[in-house]
């Protein structure tokens, strides 16, 4: 089939007519595939990079351009439009004020950009919004960091529809919009509808992202468990959540928040404060009186619509006496809008081009956008500063001799010999000349020098920061990281959808639903780490029965989403997320850390290094101490820097290993060293001074030829404390041969001064050369044995240096009281 096209003939009778013939086939796919891409790209899907669609992003911009920023009055909305309209939106008024309105809309958007004042509509768009000549609007206070930096050359700009005006290809986006409020669009083939979600967990899964680019989906969802719709509500199901978050696609339920009350003096009733999204009290109601008005619905009474500003949603739904409401209920979610559900298809365009993508591909193309933004941002004011220093380099060169400069000025025929003379006298530039020039002699006064010599070490030091942002990747994603940081906390709010894993069922085990509550983080003899947040359930009872892994070497106090350093022997502190441990039962009534997980499952450790002890990452403590095997003693000064995973504690002397390490309480606790010849010193821990991460500590205790320490620990003196020994011979040191052990009462050794040799804690009997295994702390003292089944410990022995008794099993290790 083909089509004929003719022209009409002008009047000109040389004018020769042509006819082309054309397949309408190839005319029409030519058509249709042009239409169908220029809904794709220009009108029906968002961008990836801001989570706008063309119309949205027009008119952030032009409310940028217009400055209706939050602090200012408002306008009309018509105005807003028709600026929209007349130069960036080749469309109708209507779609414009459209995209404007659900801007505004606090129960669409979960952060909303627009800022309105009037009638913008109700929930399920049950009372439209007024019209536009009625309405006025200005920026939310959000909005400007989606525009923030736009004029420093941060994103791309593209002629308009009639080529008059420039407008961004993407906006700057300080924060994950996509994400954040969610899309919903149809196009030619395609269609995409994106769920909103919590700002906070975004932005919390987006740094976890910056920090670890190879995280995988698990890691993410523990920041992000599910959408955080504007109308709250409960979403059911979270196996489609997933789904969606891998491959783009998924489906979840969301049910209306009820609660069953007593409405009037006799009758029961069920209230509803939360609603499914896009889903109006009117539809509901609606449908409730169609369905009891059918007999499909029985035990209704009334249906009444308390809403109010003050109150926010309120539905009341009577239940007829002899009914029960929570049957009532599963009857309304089962036949009424009250249960909705939402299918995700996360469609968005990357580089222009229309893809499904997953959790961490949205965060990805975001954060690549984010880094593309500083990067270009950065390198517009090191340019600028740049420019500047030159000027001011000049400046200051025509200062030194001023005199020199006028006169050569004022001899000069005309300005453009006195720019060549000063040029060639100065070696200036012709920019740096044309600015001496241009400047008034009242700016060339002693103080104006000083003004200046500031203004240039100023920028020489921001030109200095810059450039190491621009050299240093890591500096790049540390900015890009504090600046979400920043956001989330300025705008960040609690979540307001719950996540249930069936009916009726709270979600357990989401990290961030867990409060930051305050908790403690133990680390048990075998190694198995876990918080706990009602108090000390390890406090024991006189009669209760010691279990297995049940000897707590370190606890310290943090919170369920903070973070504890781990110590380990070769000098490095670990940090580990609290959140992270598994978390012991509230029920537990007897010390048991079976609970637990490997340390080995949170820190990576090489060869023979151990972990010593966990300590909090709080900067007001007095800080650690540390005592090393060759009887070197440290306290460290407090400096944990937050973008660091790894730090330094103490420089260690080729050999040396850190035998024992506890972060002080009060600064007033004594520090004991004990040597493996039975040496035993003690000293406060004022004659200590602090010293940085890196430096090597001080002597602590003098050793004799060939001894190590072999225990060191820090005590209250005001506590009852008690010393452990247990002697052996060198030649049949292992995990099973123990000779004797010894109790002592701790103020039986009295406290000699720093880097002395101490006192003698055990004699040694015949076979016996040497300690292996020492400990000082306050009671009860608990032993365990190296798989971590409990051990007794000996009689109190009030001898100073007695020798030792047998005992009955291995003991491994000793510890007191959490």
């Amino acid at each position: 089939m083909a089509r004929r096209s003719t022209k009409t003939p002008p009047p000109d009778d040389s004018f020769e007519e042509k006819i082309l013939d054309i397949d309408v086939v190839d005319e029409m796919q030519g058509s249709f595939l042009e239409y169908a891409y220029s809904v794709i790209y220009s009108r029906a899907l968002p961008d990836a990079r801001d989570g706008l669609k063309p119309v949205h992003r027009r008119i952030v911009y032009q409310m940028n351009e217009m400055g209706l920023r939050p602090d200012r009055g408002y306008v009309k909305c018509a105005r807003v439009v028709g600026e929209v309209m007349g130069k960036l939106h080749p469309h109708g008024d209507a779609s414009i004020y459209d995209a404007l309105v659900r801007m505004a809309q606090p129960f669409s958007m979960r952060l909303p950009l627009v800022d309105g004042h009037g009638n913008f509509g109700s929930l399920g768009n049950d009372d439209p919004p007024a019209a536009m000549r009625y309405t006025e609007c200005r920026q939310a206070a959000a909005t400007s960091l989606m525009t923030e930096s736009i004029d420093e050359d941060t994103v791309d700009f593209a002629p308009n529809y009639d080529g008059q005006e420039q407008e961004p290809v993407a906006l700057p986006a300080a924060f994950p919009n996509l994400l954040v409020n969610g899309s919903s669009g149809i196009a030619v083939g395609m269609a995409t509808n994106m769920p909103p979600h919590n700002l906070s967990e975004v932005i919390a899964a987006a740094r976890h992202l910056i920090r670890y680019p190879n995280a995988d989906l698990d890691a993410l969802m523990k920041y992000i468990p599910g959408p955080d719709l504007p109308t709250g509500g409960r979403i059911v199901g979270l196996s489609g959540i997933r789904d969606a978050y891998e491959t783009g696609r998924g489906t979840f339920k969301i049910r209306a928040t009820v609660a069953v009350e007593t409405v009037t003096a006799r009758r029961k009733g069920l209230v509803v404060t939360e609603l499914p999204f896009t889903v109006g009290p009117e539809k509901v109601i609606a449908k409730i009186k169609d369905l009891v008005g059918s007999k499909k619905l029985q035990g209704i009474a009334d249906v009444k619509d308390l809403t109010d500003r003050e109150h926010g949603l309120r539905l009341v739904i009577e239940i007829k006496n002899g009914f029960v409401p929570e049957a009532v209920l599963e009857q309304l979610y089962k036949l009424t809008p009250m249960e909705e559900s939402f299918g995700i298809n996360n469609v968005a365009l990357v580089d222009g081009q229309p893809l499904t993508l997953g959790l961490k591909e949205l965060l990805e193309v975001y954060l690549d956008h984010r880094f593309e933004v500083i990067r270009r941002r950065s390198e517009f004011r090191r340019t600028k500063r740049r420019d500047r220093l030159h000027l001011v380099e000049g400046l200051l060169t025509a200062l030194v001799d001023i005199d020199e400069v006028i006169r050569l000025i004022r001899s000069s025929e005309n300005s453009a010999q006195a720019k060549e003379r000063l040029m060639e006298r100065f070696s200036l530039s012709e920019i740096q000349t044309q600015y001496i020039l241009d400047t008034p002699l009242r700016r060339l006064t002693k103080y104006d020098r000083i003004e200046l010599e500031a203004e240039k070490d100023r920028l020489n030091e921001e030109i200095a920061e810059l450039t190491r942002i621009l050299d240093s990747d890591a500096e790049l994603r540390k900015l890009v990281s504090a600046e979400l940081a920043a956001v989330a906390k300025k705008f960040g709010t609690e979540r307001r959808t719950v996540l249930l894993e069936a009916a009726g069922a709270p979600v357990a085990a989401v990290p961030l639903q867990v409060a930051d509550d305050p908790c403690r983080v133990l680390l048990s003899s075998t190694a198995l780490l876990a918080r706990t947040s009602n108090g000390d359930p390890f406090a024991e009872d006189g009669d209760a029965k010691r279990t297995k892994h049940d000897v707590i070497v370190s606890a310290v106090p943090a919170t369920a989403r903070g973070e504890v350093g781990a110590v380990t022997s070769t000098g490095r502190l670990l940090r580990i997320n609290v959140v992270d441990l598994p978390t012991l039962p509230d029920t537990a009534a007897r010390p048991n850390l079976s609970g637990g997980a490997p340390l080995s499952e949170f820190v990576s450790l090489e060869g023979d290094e151990t972990v010593v002890c966990l300590t909090t990452l709080d900067e007001s403590s007095p800080g650690l101490a540390i005592g090393t095997e060759q009887g070197v003693v440290k306290r460290v000064v407090p400096d944990y820097p937050s973008n660091k995973e790894e730090l330094e504690v103490i420089t260690l002397k080729e050999g040396d290993r850190i035998v024992g390490a506890i972060e002080l309480r009060t600064g007033e606790e004594d520090l004991v060293f004990i040597t493996d010849d039975a040496q035993l010193l003690r000293y406060q821990a004022a004659q200590v001074r602090p010293q940085g991460r890196p430096a090597g500590g001080m002597a602590g205790i003098k050793l004799a030829d060939g001894a190590k320490v072999i225990s060191f620990t820090a005590v209250d003196p005001a506590a009852d404390a008690v010393v452990f020994t247990v002697a052996g011979s060198r030649g049949t040191l292992d995990d099973s041969v123990q000779t004797t052990a010894k109790l002592t009462p701790f103020d039986q050794y009295p406290r000699k001064g720093r880097a002395t040799g101490g006192v003698r804690c055990q004699r040694f009997l015949k076979g016996e050369d040497c300690l292996s295994l020492a400990w000082a702390g306050a009671v009860p003292a608990r032993a365990a044995q190296k798989n971590g089944t409990p051990a007794e410990l000996p009689e109190m022995d009030p001898r100073r240096d007695g020798s030792g008794v047998s005992l009955a099993k291995t003991v491994w290790v000793v510890a007191g009281p959490v």
